[in-house]
């Protein structure tokens, strides 16, 4: 398929800039591939789609406040530094993004907070990029501590605000437990402690994996021909404990639905000979777009995304292009809220 494929006008106004009020009461659109029928829905109704023995899987990994801003030797120019990925826990080695990167060169030192956190400019990697190196004579705790006391909440630039005290919260899943992520499986962010248990009432099993979502999940699609396209590797782990449910749920034919664009491709990434999922941890680089063949899944929750990303991309290849698009112009017609803090799409 071509990127012109997945055009759409996306009004501004539906861009949502906050969150409800309330996690689960965020709208929910119900997509019926066999039927093509589509039902307008809050997400605590989502427990009405699912039976005993029905298995939802969840990403749990954590974001960490990625953003710092901290001010350039000498000059004392402000300067932003978007953590990536930690190369090297030892000497606290760093990918990063710099802004604006054409004052931050090699062998720069770049000072945090009043001056407790010192980095290194060790290379660049891209226009934007660098590595860094933290000169910390503390512990891993007491690094993650200072990262935790002066690092901001990495909220998309789509969202064009300044990250709040309240994102610290909101921008965090109830499932978060894996520090890694540079921004949130945003699907999991309708989900309450009321929801879970409701479902676990029913038999439904909620399970684990991690996959420490990137900014290149977000990076814009350049090319036309989608199979020229190259996806930034993600870190993830599927346990052998969760393999064990969702494949107890797949002999028994029960519903597994991954939660969010996220556990679909560490799911995709770790399918056995025989269709079963198999234990894995890794990278993967894994870029699903229509048409594509799940093995795992039987539905999906996921937002409302922007126009030619690579996350709608896999919705349409799960829902059927034709289907999605429609349902995108449904979303578009009858105000629902787009991107991380919008509302849901349930595809069954």
């Amino acid at each position: 398929m071509k990127l012109s494929e997945f055009k759409f006008n996306l009004p501004e106004k539906l861009i949502a800039k906050y969150p409800s009020e309330n996690r689960d009461e965020s709208r929910l659109m119900v997509i019926h591939r066999d039927s093509g029928k589509i039902e307008h829905k809050v997400f605590k109704d989502v427990i009405n789609y699912f039976d005993e023995g029905d298995v939802f899987v969840v990403n749990n990994t954590k974001v960490f406040p990625a953003r710092l801003y901290g001010n350039k030797e000498k000059t004392g120019a402000k300067i932003e530094v978007f953590l990536l990925r930690e190369l090297n826990k030892e000497s606290h080695l760093w990918d990063v993004l710099v802004d604006p990167a054409r004052k931050i060169r090699v062998g720069n030192k770049l000072y945090f907070g009043d001056g407790n956190l010192v980095a290194e400019v060790i290379d660049n990697t891209t226009s934007r990029g660098r590595t860094i190196r933290f000169l910390f004579d503390g512990d891993d705790a007491e690094f993650y501590k200072t990262i935790e006391e002066l690092g901001e909440t990495p909220l998309p630039k789509d969202l064009e605000r300044a990250a709040e005290p309240s994102d610290r919260e909101r921008f965090q899943t109830i499932f978060a437990e894996k520090k890694g992520a540079v921004a949130a499986p945003t699907a999991g962010l309708h989900f309450t402690p009321q929801v879970t248990k409701r479902l676990e009432i029913k038999g439904v099993d909620l399970v684990p994996i991690t996959l420490h979502v990137g900014l290149g999940t977000f990076r814009e699609v350049d090319v036309e021909d989608l199979t020229k396209h190259k996806m930034d590797s993600e870190n993830f782990q599927v346990t052998q404990e969760t393999v064990d449910i969702v494949n107890s749920a797949l002999t028994g034919k029960r519903n597994v639905c991954a939660v969010g664009t996220t556990v679909m491709r560490a799911l995709e990434t770790s399918v056995s000979a025989s269709n079963l999922l198999k234990a894995n941890e890794g990278w993967t680089d894994k870029f699903i777009f229509p048409p594509y063949d799940f093995k795992i899944c039987r539905s999906l929750v996921t937002n409302f995304h922007k126009p030619q990303s690579t996350l709608m991309m896999m919705a349409a290849a799960f829902g059927g292009y034709e289907l999605v698009m429609h349902a995108y112009e449904e979303a578009v017609k009858e105000k629902y809220r787009f991107l991380t803090y919008g509302d849901a799409m349930l595809i069954l």
